[in-house]
C-alpha cells in the first residue's frame, strides 16, 4: 500500500466547514426509490448524491456503497445475478448516464437528472479535502493510480490520500486488499475497476473494508488522471459519452455498444408497451 499526504494544511474551524457546505456537505432526506427494468434508482440530484454521501462519512464508520448505474448495467443484470444482487443491494444507486435519465422518462418513473461518477468523484474529493477526510484509490494500471493520487492532491488542497493501489490482483489477494485498505483509515473508497467485478467486489468486502463510502466509479480514474480524454461537453450534455468511447476505441467497443443499446431499446419498448397497456386497462369502463 502507498500513501500520500498533501503539502498543504486542511483548513481549520469556520473555514473547513464553510468549504464542506459549498462542496455539498449538507442536504435534505430523500425521495422514495423507483425501478427501471428491474433495478432500483434513487430520484437524486448530485447534490443531493454528495450531501448523503457526506453525511455517511461524518456518521458512524458503517459501511455504505454507492453504485452507479448506466445502460450496460441495466442490460447486464438481467443475465448475471451475482452483479443484479450488488446493483440492488447499494445503499445509494443513482443513473450515470443520460439515457438511464431519459428512459425513467419514458416508463413513468422520472429521476432529476444524470450523477456520473466521473463528475462525483471530484465534488467527493473537494468535500474530503474541506472536512479532512481521508480517501483511498483502489483500481486501474499502477502508474494510473499513481498519478491520480498526484493530481487529486493538486487539484484538492488540504486532500489527505490514505493509500492507493492498482486493480490488478488475483481473488485470493482480495482479504490483503481489504486488510490494506481498513488499515488505511479511509473514510472514502475510491474503487476504479470494470464492472460488474467491480459492482460484486464491493459488496462482497463492505463490512471487512471498514470504509463508510465505498463508490465504484469504473474508468474515471484515466479520465482523472489524464491518461484518457473525457468527451466534450456538448456530447456529455447530448448523452453521446458513450458514441465519443466508440470512437476512441472503435474495434473494441462498436460491438459491444450496439448490441447493448439494442437490446436496451427493445426491452424499453416492452415496458412502455406494459404501461400503456395497464393505463388502457385502468381507463376502461
Amino acid at each position: 500500500m502507498a500513501t500520500w499526504s498533501a503539502g498543504s494544511v486542511p483548513p481549520r474551524g469556520g473555514e473547513r466547514e464553510a468549504r464542506a457546505a459549498a462542496a455539498g456537505a449538507a442536504g435534505p432526506g430523500l425521495a422514495p426509490r423507483v425501478e427501471l427494468l428491474g433495478c432500483p434508482l434513487d430520484p437524486v440530484t448530485m447534490d443531493e448524491a454528495v450531501a448523503r454521501a457526506v453525511a455517511w462519512c461524518r456518521g458512524e464508520r458503517r459501511p455504505h456503497v454507492l453504485v452507479t448505474v448506466n445502460v450496460a448495467h441495466l442490460v447486464a443484470m438481467r443475465s448475471d445475478p451475482a452483479f443484479a444482487r450488488a446493483c440492488r443491494a447499494g445503499d445509494l444507486v443513482v443513473a450515470d448516464g443520460l439515457p438511464v435519465v431519459w428512459a425513467s422518462r419514458i416508463a413513468g418513473a422520472p429521476l432529476p437528472g444524470r450523477v456520473a461518477g466521473c463528475d462525483l468523484m471530484p465534488r467527493l474529493l473537494e468535500a474530503a479535502a474541506a472536512l479532512g477526510l481521508p480517501v483511498y484509490f483502489l483500481g486501474a494500471r499502477d502508474e494510473v493510480v499513481r498519478a491520480l493520487a498526484d493530481v487529486s492532491v493538486r487539484r484538492h488542497p488540504g486532500l489527505r490520500v490514505a493509500g492507493y493501489r492498482d486493480g490488478y490482483f488475483a481473488p485470493e489477494e482480495s482479504e490483503r486488499v481489504v486488510a490494506e485498505v481498513r488499515r488505511s483509515g479511509a473514510a472514502m473508497l475510491f474503487v476504479g475497476m470494470p464492472s460488474p467485478a467491480k459492482d460484486v467486489w464491493c459488496e462482497q468486502h463492505r463490512d471487512g473494508l471498514g470504509v463508510p463510502l465505498i463508490l465504484g466509479v469504473g474508468g474515471s480514474f484515466d479520465v482523472l488522471a489524464g491518461f484518457v480524454r473525457r468527451a466534450p461537453a456538448w456530447m456529455q450534455r447530448a448523452g453521446l459519452e458513450w458514441l465519443w468511447r466508440v470512437a476512441m476505441e472503435p474495434r473494441r467497443l462498436f460491438w459491444r455498444y450496439l448490441s447493448t443499446n439494442t437490446i436496451f431499446v427493445g426491452r424499453l419498448a416492452v415496458e412502455l408497451a406494459r404501461r400503456l397497456a395497464r393505463a388502457g386497462a385502468a381507463a376502461a369502463p
